[in-house]
């Protein structure tokens, strides 16, 4: 991975507005379809990191290259997936979608889109980990063992950036947008 963040250079916010603005920009969207659904920046093409495939970005000599995501994790991933492929050039925007709109620039907001992956991670994770504390405390301590088994999930999805139960709920149709 230090291979490319060596290699990946990272644009601010204010750097692609301006290159977008000339149409100097191809501008990938690595979230899943229910996120950029919702809300992304004008101009991008989903081409969504979990089906992340080379082959389906294509390599214009005319125009910089440039991948974007909510944090700029997703984004970093996709990257080495194109440097192993052989692109030379690659950029991500720096901060993500996030940082982009920290900074007042426009997003192509969908008010009828699905809620967000995450939020819905959020929902069922919360959900099951009430359920699983009321079980525990009034019908039998085993339980809490769904309590446990969600956090530990939790906790291995902030540590390694990858969330399992995020990626079975995009699969689902609703998010299939």
């Amino acid at each position: 991975m230090t291979n490319v963040q060596n290699r990946l250079k990272n644009l601010d916010p204010a750097t692609l507005y301006a290159a977008l603005e000339q149409d100097k920009v191809y501008l990938i969207d690595v979230r899943e379809p229910s996120e950029f659904a919702g809300e992304r920046i004008h101009g991008a093409t989903r081409v969504s990191l979990s089906s992340f495939e080379a082959d389906r970005i294509p390599q214009d000599a005319q125009k910089q290259l440039v991948l974007y995501c909510q944090h700029g994790n997703r984004s970093s991933q996709a990257a080495q997936k194109l440097f192993m492929a052989g692109f030379e050039k690659v950029s991500h925007l720096e901060g993500g979608l996030n940082n982009w709109k920290q900074q007042g620039y426009p997003t192509f907001v969908n008010k009828k889109a699905p809620i967000s992956i995450m939020r819905q991670v959020q929902i069922i994770a919360g959900s099951l980990m009430l359920t699983g504390t009321i079980l525990g405390a009034f019908v039998s301590p085993w339980f809490l063992l769904l309590s446990g088994f969600v956090g530990a999930g939790l906790t291995f999805a902030g540590v390694t950036g990858t969330c399992a139960m995020a990626r079975i709920l995009s699969k689902l149709p609703y998010n299939q947008v």
